[in-house]
């Protein structure tokens, strides 16, 4: 729940200002000659009242002799609040340009003000910025009173005011009625030129400009400020949905959904309102779960039901025919399916609302709206669904196209293309499709394709402690980056003396007594977000107004990434790392593969991660004119050991040129029964076929992490390479393989026999382990 503020900040507004009723006084004054003879009735009346109380008159330091005479107060007042609105509108009148309000309505006491009638600090604006706010209005003030130059008013200002009957906020529209302020000068009037005067109303903006040619000394404000607040909750709320709702990816964020979530409650003024969205596939004919959503769909559990008749698709059924929200303001009572019913109280909902996201003529999603309260949705609640339903829509139509060019872009960058091993086999396809369709049949789809019997051969080249050196990098440039920034800051405060100063200072030494300690998840962004938003501007601001500290910000600035805006030395330096040992890998094993599909064709896929991962699949069923046998798939398994010897290698003689020395290790999964791979249509790749060769998947993804058994030593280490096996007769053929290239001066004598830790969904792996001779023999 909201909770208020205890101190309020000190305000820094630059004019003397003095509470005073006279411009009140003098409007009724004006009034005793007006022409309309109520008028002037009631302002002779007023004026009797006021020529018997000396306190009214001139300035008012004791606020107190307000409220002890407030049937005056009351009686003068009535010019600016009209009796028929006091109990609705929200109206206070305070002291020039300050915060004590000495009358106001009910509402603006209850929406702005604390105990002491003091107007509370609005959540989005800081005391700094009222100030600025505040002080642009004064000096439009003293212009137009003292100058006679009327300048244009200032745009409005928006209070984000807590609102603690419902634990939520709300905006209000404030507008500064200046009806009853005069303008009092303190000596010369400053003098000022046409030029100036032009010059001063072409920079409304720059504060600074104003309080040098008009110094606040010379001028006192008085009368009182006229308040008056608007809720314009609804349409700030949905100003701010469309903005997010047209954010790249806003629907793919917990953390940007949990923000709409958070709008819409303060929008309805439920602090328990849920929000669930399932997106619509027209391809599937389905809804689906979309994004990583704040909360379970209502109807998660249904949309994977095949029963024609659930309760969902009895729903779906209802809303498509009806084409409006279906809203159910008590879930136990509603007329719906009960299965659906014990779902949606499964998750603590008493109220919904289910309305389809129509785009076009096209239904994109489902949006969901429930509460724990019974009634909190109704049917009144429509007005504002039907308001930002639409922009739901263009939300959930946006971000499927894009993740749809996303996912097309990496199609035809990954799948698309054919390997021209298997190209026969899909051409084949192809012609037998065509064939059919030529035939008259017109619901003739692609044949499955199946490559059964080949044999897998599996390797990685990984780099050792990737996430640590990554991790490291952060937290040097963090460390440098934040060290930069308080030799700027305790440069500054030698010149100024500014509070704000030592609150940065702080900040500085307290995140880099943690850095130091280590860095957790949300540093980095948490870090370079206070640099860029707090500190970089001031620095700005302190470079144009300081000359002594320019040098020591150009230093800063000097370190900083152009392009990227931050500090990034280390970070540069490990990714140029670890591209350069991936490509140096990647690179060496595609010319070696157009070497080896020579010897017999082959299916060859590798892709980077931190390393390089290669899969071989080799077979008879692979190739169309080509017969295979058994010694071709041990002349590629030689292949792939020579060639991950040499990358071992070239990886280690390449680590002292790198920006940061990193390792590699080396793997290879032996498997010596034959398996299927099928190509799916559907993700446009291949994968292996059947129950039985899921466990080879199984183990090629977790072998990396492989322990030795009763020791807490990663099997991979640099410098060797390893192989993972779990049939002895696997490891006869690998061991000759071994000894030829020990013969050969590429490997080291001794070659370890290792049993590894059990892994999940695999028992009983055995290895072997063998150093790798960086100097010697190598030719093949």
């Amino acid at each position: 729940m909201l909770k208020e503020p205890v101190v309020a900040p000190k305000s820094t507004f630059p004019f003397q200002t003095t509470l005073s009723l006279e411009p009140l006084i003098a409007y009724w004054k004006a009034g005793e000659t007006s022409t309309n003879e109520g008028i002037a009735l009631l302002s002779r009346s007023v004026g009797a009242q006021v020529a018997t109380a000396d306190w009214a008159r001139g300035a008012i330091t004791d606020l107190e002799q307000l409220a002890c005479n407030c049937d005056l107060v009351e009686t003068l007042m009535l010019a600016v609040f009209p009796p028929a609105s006091f109990p609705t509108d929200i109206v206070g009148a305070v002291a020039p340009f300050q915060r004590h309000s000495f009358y106001q309505t009910p509402r603006f006491a209850e929406v702005l003000l604390n105990a002491q009638h003091i107007i509370k600090q609005p959540l989005n604006i800081t005391m700094e910025q009222l100030d600025t706010f505040t002080t642009r209005m004064a000096y439009q003030l003293i212009l137009e009173k003292v100058y006679g130059v009327k300048l244009p008013l200032q745009g409005g200002i928006i209070f984000t005011v807590p609102d603690y009957s419902i634990g939520l906020y709300r905006h209000y529209g404030v507008e500064f009625n200046a009806t009853f302020l005069e303008v009092t000068l303190v000596g010369d009037k400053p003098e000022l030129t046409a030029e100036q005067l032009e010059f001063l109303s072409r920079n409304p903006h720059r504060t600074d400009l104003w309080l040098e040619q008009l110094p606040p000394e010379h001028f006192v404000i008085e009368g009182f400020n006229i308040l008056h607040l608007v809720d314009v909750t609804e349409q700030e709320i949905l100003s701010e949905l469309k903005y997010d709702l047209l954010e790249r990816d806003v629907l793919q964020a917990s953390d940007r959904l949990e923000q709409i979530q958070e709008k819409l409650r303060v929008l309805f003024g439920k602090p328990f309102l849920q929000l669930g969205i399932a997106a619509y596939d027209e391809k599937k004919r389905a809804f689906v779960d979309f994004g990583r959503k704040i909360n379970h769909s209502f109807l998660t559990k249904q949309l994977h039901t095949p029963d024609a008749s659930s309760g969902f698709r009895q729903i779906y059924g209802r809303l498509w025919a009806d084409r409006r929200p279906l809203v159910i303001e008590d879930v136990e009572q509603a007329d719906i399916p009960e299965d659906l019913r014990e779902q949606i109280l499964s998750l603590g909902i008493r109220s919904a609302i289910l309305a389809l996201l129509p785009y076009g003529n096209d239904t994109v999603g489902l949006l969901e709206l429930g509460s724990p309260n019974v009634g909190d949705l109704n049917e009144f609640s429509l007005e504002n669904v039907n308001q930002f339903l639409p922009l739901f829509a263009v939300a959930v139509k946006r971000n499927a196209e894009d993740i749809q060019t996303r996912v097309q872009a990496i199609v035809k960058e990954k799948f698309t293309a054919i390997h021209p091993t298997m190209e026969w086999r899909f051409t084949d396809a192809a012609q037998n499709l065509l064939q059919q369709l030529e035939d008259g049949n017109r619901q003739a789809e692609m044949e499955d394709i199946v490559f059964h019997d080949v044999y897998p051969l599996h390797g990685s080249s990984d780099i050792r402690g990737s996430s640590t050196a990554r991790n490291e990098a952060i937290q040097g440039d963090l460390v440098e980056h934040l060290t930069l920034a308080g030799k700027v800051l305790k440069k500054a405060s030698e010149f100024q003396q500014l509070p704000i100063l030592d609150e940065l200072k702080f900040y500085v030494s307290k995140n880099l007594r943690r850095l130091r300690q280590g860095i957790v998840s949300g540093d980095e962004v948490n870090i370079l977000d206070s640099l860029r938003t707090e500190m970089e501007p001031l620095f700005e601001y302190l470079g144009q107004n300081t000359a002594e500290l320019r040098p020591v910000i150009a230093q800063y600035w000097a370190q900083i990434d152009p392009e990227l805006g931050i500090l990034y030395k280390r970070r540069k330096a490990f990714e140029q790392s670890t591209t350069l040992l991936n490509d140096a890998v990647a690179n060496y094993l595609d010319e070696e593969d157009t070497k080896a599909q020579a010897m017999f064709p082959h299916y060859f896929q590798r892709f980077k991660t931190d390393g390089v991962e290669h899969n071989i699949y080799v077979g008879a069923a692979l190739v169309e004119d080509k017969p295979f046998d058994l010694v071709f798939l041990k002349n590629l398994r030689l292949w792939q050991l020579l060639t991950m010897v040499e990358i071992t290698r070239r990886t280690v003689a390449l680590r002292d040129t790198l920006p940061v020395p990193l390792e590699t290790t080396q793997l290879i999964l032996i498997h010596s029964q034959p398996l299927s791979i099928r190509f799916r249509q559907d993700e446009r790749q291949f994968d292996v076929d059947g129950a039985y060769n899921i466990r080879y998947e199984i183990i090629k993804k977790r072998i990396d992490k492989a322990t030795i058994l009763g020791t807490n030593e990663r099997l991979t280490q640099p410098g060797y390479l390893a192989l993972v096996y779990s049939q002895q007769r696997e490891a006869d053929e690998y061991l000759e393989y071994l000894d030829y290239l020990q013969d050969r001066g590429l490997l080291e004598d001794e070659i370890e026999e290792l049993e590894l830790e059990e892994l999940q969904g695999a028992k009983g792996l055995l290895a072997l382990r063998v150093k790798v001779k960086l100097e010697g023999r190598s030719e093949k």
